[in-house]
């Protein structure tokens, strides 16, 4: 492995014959070396080897930025992730999540929170991904001794949840179709309740975000099931005119529901009709 470029006395990076470059991390690894000289092998303790050549890049000028303990702390998460989740993540990840728990870091030193509206959402649709983030906080209370909110858990969540879904090859394709739906829903709701939709209203904003992750639940036949009959009977009569919506729905969707599936959908779309009713369409 020949050194190409040096980081830091703890990253470099490097090329071997034949193969593309990438990025190793280890105490001391560039110490009194120079580019052109071998790196000692013996001294790599984390590897990036990162095939789309923007993210590459990109995660290269954040190692420039970002605390080499940064770095590192977000390779174990992502390491930790992958095993618990035994799917195939972006290599984006290692960028956005990287630059986003070195932000946070920040912020916490500043005295700062930043609130994760999604939470509800994250907590009940992405279990999975929520608890490796509470896993993520206990990584970075143990390296750095900060104590971040269980917010960032859930910030960490979504991070896993895009690199998921935009590991998938037909992505393009994907979104295309998704957008196309999403915004067939959205005047499903419109004209049934005859109202402008505030798009910048919370309410909209999670209603939109519960779609997409309805219709990647939809693409890995994960639909939840019904687990509270007496809820769902309590929403379904309360909120009449919202359940009547979701049905219409379900009926564009041609697909059939569960009642949970019914149920926040019907939630979310009474929270953003009841805020955005006086906006009448003409």
């Amino acid at each position: 492995m020949i050194i190409q470029k040096i980081f830091n006395n703890n990253a470099v990076e490097v090329k071997e014959s034949g193969k593309h470059e990438f990025v190793v991390m280890g105490c001391g690894i560039a110490f009194k070396k120079k580019i052109g000289e071998q790196v000692d092998e013996q001294l790599i303790e984390k590897t990036f080897i990162l095939k789309q050549k923007d993210a590459s890049e990109k995660f290269k000028l954040l190692l420039e930025d970002v605390p080499m303990e940064y770095v590192s702390l977000c390779y174990d998460i992502i390491e930790y992730a992958r095993n618990i989740l035994g799917v195939e993540l972006n290599d984006y990840i290692y960028v956005t999540l990287t630059d986003h728990i070195s932000n946070a870091l920040k912020m916490f030193d500043e005295g700062y929170n930043n609130p994760n509206i999604l939470i509800w959402e994250i907590k009940k649709f992405y279990p999975k991904e929520f608890k490796i983030g509470l896993k993520a906080l206990e990584f970075i209370e143990s390296e750095t001794g900060k104590k971040l909110s269980e917010d960032e858990a859930g910030n960490v969540a979504l991070h896993l949840i895009n690199a998921q879904v935009n590991s998938s090859s037909n992505k393009a394709e994907d979104a295309t179709n998704q957008t196309k739906m999403i915004q067939d829903i959205l005047n499903i709701v419109k004209y049934t309740y005859n109202i402008l939709l505030d798009e910048k209203s919370i309410s909209y904003e999670r209603f939109i975000t519960h779609l997409r992750f309805f219709f990647q639940r939809l693409n890995k036949n994960e639909i939840i099931q019904s687990e509270d009959d007496f809820l769902f009977n309590q929403v379904k009569e309360k909120y009449k005119k919202a359940y009547g919506c979701a049905l219409k729905v379900e009926k564009y969707l041609e697909i059939e529901l569960s009642d949970e599936e019914k149920l926040y959908l019907t939630i979310h779309i009474q929270r953003m009709t009841q805020r955005d009713k006086e906006t009448v369409i003409s």
